[in-house]
């Protein structure tokens, strides 16, 4: 079954994974105004007409019974991208364990590693030298609960191991390549250890972080990127996305809530490496507890939509981007399950009108 599914979507997946990444000129010229442009007016929330966002693509179909649920993603400088893939869905019967996954520019897939019926993929990063890490949640097990990475003999090794009551969720690599930040969901806590492995430390702890115990699925802190000297944050519960910076101490500064309002809201990334633009998911579908949208948030913290459930999303979880390409993976929570990779264009002079307007 997972191999005729791999087959149907080789084709899509080589047509829009190897597609130029655009003028890297043009990219860095753009998102240089998009970082001083002020979006004061936009409005939070308020409905956007331009096609900030276009092109839309289906880049890879998966297998919502096998377990195939997308969840994390990163785009990777040779054109593939590592998806982390859950592997346990309500129909699943918990027979299919979690996958990482790479999907080369030509389509091909590569599995990077499994993990056991029960427990899931979530997280994923890329360190500036090239290392994968992912991050392992098995809930209730001490001995395998925590982030790996992957050993140049393809094997995987545990570099932080975390309490059987956490959540690892979001992953995140300083620009130095030395100190790994995980998002634990469940406890509220920013964790902190070397690359190389060894104790975790509690970086930051703050209620800003927290899940919110009554909602239907109690996640707080969840995607987390390294950028800009600060680890951007955002909590799922709470609909916030939050900017805390690294001290020279290597401590965590205050912590600022950078927008707020969006129910749901899962991982993000920048518009490029320099500007503070993020585009974030809100996966709504997972709980029922908001919409399933793609926004684009200015550093003033306005926001305004650029895809949303007409465009096919269906449990958006995650977005990457590289050059003029935006990447999103969705869930497929809602039925008819549609777990699918997806691509599209992003429209830089649309932007920066929604920026000035």
């Amino acid at each position: 079954m997972q191999q005729q599914t791999a087959l149907r979507s080789a084709t899509s997946a080589k047509r829009f994974l190897k597609k130029s990444v655009g003028s890297a000129l043009a990219v860095t010229a753009s998102a240089a105004v998009l970082i001083s442009a002020r979006s004061a007016s936009a409005g939070t929330g308020h409905p956007y007409s331009g096609s900030a966002v276009s092109n839309v693509r289906t880049a890879a179909n998966f297998d919502y019974a096998a377990g195939e649920i997308p969840e994390n993603i990163t785009a990777n400088p040779d054109g593939s991208v590592t998806l982390s893939l859950l592997g346990s869905c309500a129909v699943c019967q918990r027979t299919h364990g979690p996958e990482l996954m790479r999907i080369s520019a030509s389509g091909v897939r590569t599995v990077l590693a499994t993990g056991q019926v029960g427990e899931a993929i979530s997280g994923n990063a890329r360190g500036s030298d090239g290392t994968v890490y992912y991050a392992l949640w098995a809930p209730g097990n001490a001995a395998r609960n925590g982030v790996y990475k992957l050993l140049a003999d393809g094997s995987s090794h545990r570099v932080a191991a975390l309490p059987a009551d956490s959540g690892p969720n979001g992953l995140a690599v300083d620009s130095a390549g030395r100190t790994l930040y995980i998002a634990d969901s469940l406890k509220g806590i920013i964790w902190s250890v070397p690359v190389s492995g060894g104790s975790v430390t509690p970086w930051l702890i703050d209620d800003a972080l927290a899940p919110v115990p009554t909602e239907a699925l109690p996640i707080g802190a969840n995607g987390l990127r390294f950028h800009n000297g600060a680890l951007w944050i955002t909590n799922f519960n709470k609909g916030t996305l939050l900017r805390v910076p690294i001290t020279g101490t290597g401590t965590a500064g205050p912590v600022r809530v950078v927008a707020g309002g969006l129910p749901n809201i899962d991982d993000l990334s920048f518009l490029t490496p320099h500007s503070d633009v993020v585009f974030a998911a809100q996966n709504g579908s997972s709980s029922n507890n908001g919409p399933d949208r793609v926004v684009v948030i200015y550093p003033n913290g306005t926001y305004k939509p650029v895809l949303t459930s007409t465009d096919g999303l269906a449990s958006p979880s995650a977005t990457a981007v590289r050059g003029d390409r935006l990447y999103i993976t969705d869930g497929g929570v809602p039925e008819p399950h549609d777990p699918k990779l997806q691509t599209a264009t992003i429209n830089f002079p649309a932007l920066l009108a929604g920026a000035a307007h």
